[in-house]
């Protein structure tokens, strides 16, 4: 059962975000990439996954298959023995392929900049289609909801939202667009630096005062 934490106001959480925003100055997407396909790629390989492995393998992955065409037409082996270190590598491999061969076929070769269309690529959920979007495209549509927006979020009283897309949706009423952009990073930032899950830095956590985490 989700344990249900107490609301923020709209004000206090423009306050907190304000906080976060100022701390994590250079907040940016953790996971290295070149061109949107690169991405793409990344993001699939992130899932469950830590971005430091994910920025290991990806360079190993591009300096075999250079372009899109060579991965839709690349033996799903070879890209699972590069792979692998991420886990998960034969769904993953599958995933790359797939999303290759639909860009290719659907997208002309070009990896589509609209969210109906990003999530009709094998593996990309509209979280990290909305990381695409943002980072490759200039357009926030969104807020990218992973596991540590999901999870402070609800902690520091943003959202008790059951799923990421419920936990979006609040977060897109709570804040103004001029946020959105920003949430996912300074979040994740925070989730991996101080509120870490189960062994949180509350005595150095600059929004201490305003988190929800004893209520």
């Amino acid at each position: 059962m989700i344990k249900k934490y107490k609301k923020q106001t709209k004000k206090q959480s423009e306050e907190i975000i304000k906080i976060l925003i100022n701390e994590y100055k250079d907040a940016k997407c953790g996971l290295d990439y070149t061109t949107p396909f690169s991405l793409v790629v990344a993001l699939i390989l992130a899932a469950q996954c830590t971005d430091k492995r994910v920025n290991e393998i990806t360079p190993i992955f591009f300096s075999k298959f250079k372009t899109i065409e060579d991965v839709k037409n690349s033996n799903i082996n070879d890209v699972i023995n590069i792979i692998r270190p991420c886990g998960f590598f034969k769904n993953k491999a599958h995933s790359i392929i797939e999303s290759a061969r639909i860009i290719c076929d659907d997208f002309n070769g070009i990896v589509p900049d609209t969210m109906d269309e990003l999530t009709k690529l094998c593996g990309i959920g509209r979280k990290s289609a909305n990381i695409i979007l943002q980072e490759c495209f200039g357009k926030v549509v969104g807020i990218a909801v992973d596991t540590h927006v999901t999870r402070i979020s609800r902690k520091i009283g943003f959202s008790n939202g059951k799923s990421q897309l419920e936990i979006e949706n609040e977060l897109l009423k709570r804040f103004d667009k001029k946020y959105w952009g920003k949430i996912n990073h300074v979040l994740v930032l925070h989730g991996r630096a101080v509120c870490i899950a189960n062994r949180p830095k509350c005595d150095i956590c600059p929004i201490n005062n305003l988190c929800n985490k004893n209520d």
